[in-house]
């Protein structure tokens, strides 16, 4: 009888490390494809928020015609700002969207003190970065 059992014991054994390996790699996988995932969310917010940037530049173009065009699209560039920001704990990301919600900052200021073509030179270049920072 004690044969038979050591061929059940080896088998008990190898299912244990098979599952403990299959468990292991699965969440290795899923560690990656979580590190993949936040960073295809960087890229298609830092897209979103580039549209709303010409959307932005455009609105100073068009202040004089419809000056609510700018608060608009300084509230779709925070919106995405907020989505980012939610979703990473890059360093690099993460000085990147606060550096464009100061310049987003400045802007609203610049309109508030009565200035109706502000300049977005640095919304821009904020914007530029955080494209930068997050491609892959």
């Amino acid at each position: 009888m004690a044969a038979s059992r050591r061929p059940r014991r080896g088998r008990r054994i190898a299912i244990v490390t098979a599952a403990a390996a299959a468990t292991a790699l699965t969440a290795g996988l899923t560690t990656g494809c979580d590190a993949v995932s936040k960073a295809l969310d960087c890229v298609q917010t830092a897209d979103a928020i580039a549209d709303s940037v010409t959307d932005l530049q455009q609105a100073v173009e068009n202040a004089s015609n419809d000056p609510t065009q700018l608060d608009e699209s300084l509230a779709a560039i925070d919106k995405n700002l907020d989505k980012i920001g939610d979703k990473t704990d890059n360093a690099d990301v993460n000085k990147a969207v606060d550096d464009l919600s100061k310049a987003v900052d400045n802007v609203r200021t610049a309109i508030k003190n009565g200035d109706r073509t502000p300049d977005i030179s640095p919304v821009t270049d904020a914007a530029g970065e955080l494209t930068k920072v997050c491609t892959p």
